[in-house]
């Protein structure tokens, strides 16, 4: 049985929102491991939009338009049946709105009569108590999944700006990711043994990738991307702007999900320094520690494959983040991704990236807290390019807008100060690297 009582997943189909198409995918295969069944909700369309509008204000950010329009689709399937469903929208304490999503929701499908409709919303304080005694292993078995979503992120974008034969890399990243996704969602497998054959195909996906046709004779200018998490990694959210940077020559490091995990844990200690004391104050850093401990060890061993691929492009540790950010804004009293994106903005500059990109939604307090510090980010770093992207439906120049940025990119590029360290496979055929 997973769950008790109204939260009870037994027999319902649960429906992961389309952040991310891999991170989706991976989060439903942790899921099927304990027997719930899961899948990605569908792609984001034009019909998003309209349903999300109609049951929205205007007021609500816009990841919250376009989850709630991508599950009232689903609503609309002929076998969509209320007590046969679940939605998965996870929460959070602080002023962010998104704390509101789960509640908003909520109400939205009781007054549309679906009382009977399940939301599984987990925060960040509680985790998956609501999955009763498999709660453990899913913790366990997702974060593996977010660190392999990450990593096969990271290889298809280091790739395919450089692919010879288009659509190569897309496929290939889809196909690895179908592979893994198969790993992760076997039922009732010892966590070891998952861990290992998980391990296994690691090992042989670089492999994969490097095979891919490539052109590494001219680097291209490297964007490091930032923002509010949802809109930064929904292709529809912000209308593909990955590939439009892509088309315009450029290279993109995005900023995946592992981080804000890393970056909640370190919140999560300044809350138990802060509001308890004695042993049950060390009780639970201990617990903490031993956590983070684990998810450490393990993001190791999965993304250690991949390291010779990924040289120059090593993330950064949150205490990195936070050394980088905090002569803007100081973590321990400003919570929230405006921390995550200042700090990463600056990693980005000190790895030789050419320029940086935010993408948050439109009215949102983190997204606008950073894009009045970027201009001084930039001015301290050489100058950088720091462009913010609002995403809201009604934007129809940013194919313009990313050419504007490319060609403060490109001025950037020839003058800059801090060099990017490169990978192995811009020399692997004896071809000359034109910086």
């Amino acid at each position: 049985m997973v769950g008790t009582g109204k939260h009870r997943l037994d027999g319902r189909r649960l429906y992961i929102p389309h952040m991310d198409s891999g991170a989706a995918r991976v989060m439903a295969a942790a899921f099927r491991s304990i027997r719930i069944d899961a899948r990605p909700s569908p792609d984001s369309d034009a019909r998003t939009l309209l349903l999300g509008k109609k049951y929205t204000s205007g007021e609500e950010c816009y990841p919250e338009i376009v989850t709630i329009g991508d599950f009232l689709k689903v609503t609309e399937m002929p076998d969509f049946r209320p007590e046969k469903t679940a939605f998965f929208m996870p929460t959070a304490p602080g002023p962010c709105r998104f704390g509101q999503y789960s509640q908003f929701q909520r109400k939205v499908f009781d007054d549309l009569g679906y009382k009977d409709l399940m939301i599984l919303s987990p925060t960040s304080e509680t985790g998956y108590e609501e999955l009763g005694e498999h709660a453990t292993d899913f913790i366990r078995t997702a974060w593996w999944a977010v660190v392999v979503s990450d990593a096969l992120r990271k290889s298809l974008l280091k790739t395919r700006p450089y692919e010879r034969n288009r659509g190569e890399t897309d496929r290939v990243h889809d196909h690895v990711l179908s592979r893994v996704c198969g790993i992760i969602e076997v039922p009732g497998e010892p966590l070891g043994e998952k861990f290992e054959n998980i391990l296994s195909a690691m090992k042989e996906i670089p492999g994969e990738f490097r095979a891919i046709p490539a052109d590494y004779s001219r680097v291209k200018p490297l964007i490091g991307v930032v923002g509010e998490i949802f809109c930064r990694l929904n292709h529809f959210s912000n209308e593909e702007l990955v590939r439009k940077i892509e088309a315009h020559g450029g290279e993109v490091w995005l900023s995946g999900v592992a981080g804000w995990v890393w970056y909640t844990n370190a919140e999560q200690r300044w809350r138990i320094e802060r509001s308890m004391s004695g042993v049950a104050r060390w009780k639970a850093l201990l617990r903490s520690m031993i956590k983070t401990h684990i998810q450490r060890r393990d993001e190791h061993a999965l993304t250690a494959p991949f390291e010779e691929d990924f040289y120059g492009f090593e993330e950064p540790e949150i205490e990195e983040v936070f050394t980088h950010c905090r002569a803007y804004l100081p973590p321990e009293k400003v919570s929230g991704e405006s921390v995550l994106n200042v700090g990463e903005i600056i990693y980005y500059y000190h790895k030789g990236a050419d320029g940086a990109i935010d993408i948050s939604p439109f009215t949102c307090m983190h997204g606008g807290l950073g894009e009045d510090l970027y201009q001084n980010v930039s001015r301290d770093h050489d100058g950088i390019p720091v462009r913010s992207f609002t995403c809201d439906e009604t934007q129809s120049d940013v194919d313009d807008n990313v050419g504007i940025f490319m060609k403060l990119v490109e001025t950037y590029m020839r003058r800059k100060k801090v060099e990017r360290r490169l990978p192995h496979y811009f020399s692997r055929r004896g071809e000359a690297v034109t910086v």
